[in-house]
This record gives C-alpha cells, sequence and structure tokens, in this order.
C-alpha cells in the first residue's frame, strides 16, 4: 500500500477530508489505498501547520546552470549554431566558476527548449533574385486556387543511387526553423544518378520522362514539343493554361523562346522568378518519389532498376497529392510576401 511518488494536493486533500469525517487511520489507508504511516504523516501536518502541499520540489540538488548561466549558453548557441555539444562545454567552461559536463549541457539545452535538427535546405539568393522573387509574389498575390489550377507545373530532378550520409545538424528552439542561421545554403549542381523531367497541374499528372545524357537545349526542345505541348493542348483546350518551367540555361535558349513564341495562341508561359524551388509544387513530388524509393524493400542496385521504380512510383501518385500541392499555392506566395523575397520553409 505504499506510495510511489509524492502526493498531489488533492490526495492530501482526500486524506485531510476522511480523517475529519471521523474515520480512523486504519480506515482511511485502506479506503484511499496508502499506508497507515502517510495517512498519519499527512493528517498531523495538517493539524499542527494547516498543510496540505508538498515541499518536496524544494528539495534536492541544485541546478548547476541558473537562469544567468542559461542565458549565457543560448548566447553560445546562436553565436554557432553548427557547435557541437562538447564544443559548447569548452566554450561554457572557460572563464566560469563551475565546470560542468556534457550531460548536464546537453540536459540544459533540451530544458530551454533547443533540439539538434538538419538546417532547412535553401537557394542562395542574391538581393537582385529577392526583389524579383517578391515582384512576383506582389503580381500573384490575388490569384486564387482556381486561378492555379491553369499552370501546369514542371521541372528536372536527379535521383541518386546511393544517398550520402554526411548531415549537417544544428541546434535550435521550435520557432526558428526559417532563422537565416539555421538555414544551410545549397547551389544547383550535378551528381550521380538518374535524371527525369515532369509535368503535372491540378488536372492531372503528366508524363514522366528519363533523360538519359545531358539535358541541352536540343534536348529540352524534343520534350516540349514531344510533351509539353500534347499536355497543355489536352488539359488546356480553351488556352488558356499557363506553362511553368525554371530559369535553367536550356530552357532559356533562342529555339525555346522561338518555339513557345510560335506557339502563343494556344498557351502561356508563365514568367517564373529565379531561385524559386519553394515555389514550385513539383518539388515535393521529387520528395514524395525519393521517400518511395528509400523505403522499398528491395533497394535499386543499379542505374535501370532505379529508373524502373522511379517511373513506377510517378504512376501511382494519389491524385489528392498533387491536387492538394497546387492548393497551396496561395500559402506560398503569402510565405514569400511576409519573407520580402527571402527564403521560405516550403
Amino acid at each position: 500500500m505504499g506510495k510511489k511518488g509524492d502526493l498531489s494536493d488533492f490526495e492530501r486533500g482526500m486524506i485531510v477530508g476522511a480523517r475529519r469525517a471521523g474515520l480512523s487511520i486504519s480506515e482511511t489507508a485502506n479506503l484511499l489505498g496508502f499506508s497507515r504511516t502517510t495517512i498519519s504523516r499527512v493528517y498531523r501536518e495538517w493539524s499542527e501547520k494547516e498543510k496540505t502541499s508538498s515541499e518536496r520540489q524544494f528539495c534536492g540538488r541544485k541546478c548547476l546552470v541558473d537562469a544567468r548561466g542559461q542565458r549565457r549558453m543560448a548566447r553560445l548557441v546562436r553565436a554557432d549554431r553548427r557547435a557541437t555539444v562538447t564544443q559548447i562545454t569548452i566554450r561554457y567552461n572557460q572563464g566560469g566558476q563551475k565546470s560542468i559536463s556534457e550531460r548536464t549541457v546537453r540536459r540544459t539545452l533540451r530544458q530551454m527548449g533547443y533540439s539538434s535538427r538538419r538546417p532547412h535546405r535553401v537557394p542562395l539568393l542574391s538581393a537582385k533574385n529577392r526583389k524579383l522573387r517578391l515582384q512576383f509574389a506582389q503580381a500573384h498575390r490575388n490569384w486564387t486556387i482556381e486561378d492555379w489550377k491553369n499552370v501546369a507545373w514542371s521541372d528536372e530532378s536527379r535521383f541518386l543511387l546511393r544517398q550520402s550520409d554526411g548531415r549537417v545538424r544544428i541546434w535550435r528552439l521550435q520557432h526558428e526553423s526559417m532563422d537565416p542561421s539555421c538555414l544551410l545554403s545549397t547551389v544547383q549542381a550535378g551528381g550521380g544518378g538518374v535524371m527525369v523531367w515532369g509535368i503535372f497541374s491540378w488536372h492531372s499528372l503528366g508524363p514522366l520522362v528519363p533523360i538519359e545524357h545531358r539535358c541541352n537545349a536540343t534536348a529540352y526542345l524534343s520534350i516540349v514539343a514531344d510533351h509539353v505541348h500534347p499536355f497543355m493542348t489536352t488539359m488546356y483546350p480553351t488556352h488558356d493554361g499557363y506553362f511553368q518551367q525554371d530559369n535553367a540555361p536550356c530552357h532559356k535558349a533562342g529555339i525555346i523562346s522561338d518555339w513557345f513564341l510560335e506557339h502563343d495562341n494556344e498557351f502561356a508561359v508563365l514568367k517564373w522568378p529565379p531561385q524559386s524551388p519553394d515555389l514550385n509544387p513539383i518539388e515535393h513530388l521529387w520528395d514524395v518519389v525519393e521517400r518511395e524509393i528509400r523505403i522499398m524493400d528491395v533497394q535499386p542496385t543499379n542505374l535501370r532498376q532505379l529508373c524502373d521504380a522511379i517511373m513506377s512510383i510517378w504512376t501511382k501518385l494519389p491524385e489528392e497529392c498533387f491536387q492538394h500541392l497546387v492548393e497551396s499555392m496561395p500559402r506560398r506566395i503569402e510565405a514569400v510576401l511576409k519573407a520580402k523575397g527571402g527564403p521560405t520553409r516550403y
């Protein structure tokens, strides 16, 4: 019948109430399930001191890191988000009267709300690119979901056969995910694996085209003529569709611009701001495909198997998945406006 932890104020009140109601120590113990010693002690404390709450929270060893120490530790974290617990401990102990262990530092950081996370990867934005992103968001801030349904989204993506294990971790609070000091800037680059080009709209998934070699202007012209054109004319027979593409060099080649100019009576090309993958919902489809590949029971062991897996997963993407992404566009635009053209969490 012994208690397993401190009594709550309610339990202490029950004990006092039962004793005042005339129950004996044994009867109270049997009724409430506490030991006779506990019943006697609680009622005695109430009778002598009118005490009905525990003071055990004031017992025990004092915390080695007080409020001032926590503020100092927070400054160390903000000064170097990528510091390890060992580095933070060494820097904290320099000049301090008391030395603390790495375990204490780790526990204190968690109590302060910090956790070790991977930084969000965002494009490296220049001042000019920020301005162009902001202008795009301002020009489309009044577009409704119905307007965005008229856009066909496209992009290339590369899937690696073996992912890199190199990961950078940072210390941050829950609300600091988009703080500039918590971000990891990236630039567009190549890599091994399989490259594909895809297109989709709110209405339907389009074709997914493997790119065997480097995607130059000639290869991209074939994609535009053989896949973009039939998709746009089928999805938007009233010629009210917009085709989205990023600003890759092959997309801006003269022969590509001339082709779109010849077909401008069938659909328009959406003017796209530079370095804006966070505005393109197809990026999230690539993430879905990537995750599905990594949870396959039998992992691809060569590029042919990887390509087959990508094509199979793409065709099975549920409709609600890509429709929900298109419906997120008003929120994406607002996020860019709020960030004044800077990177967003999308």
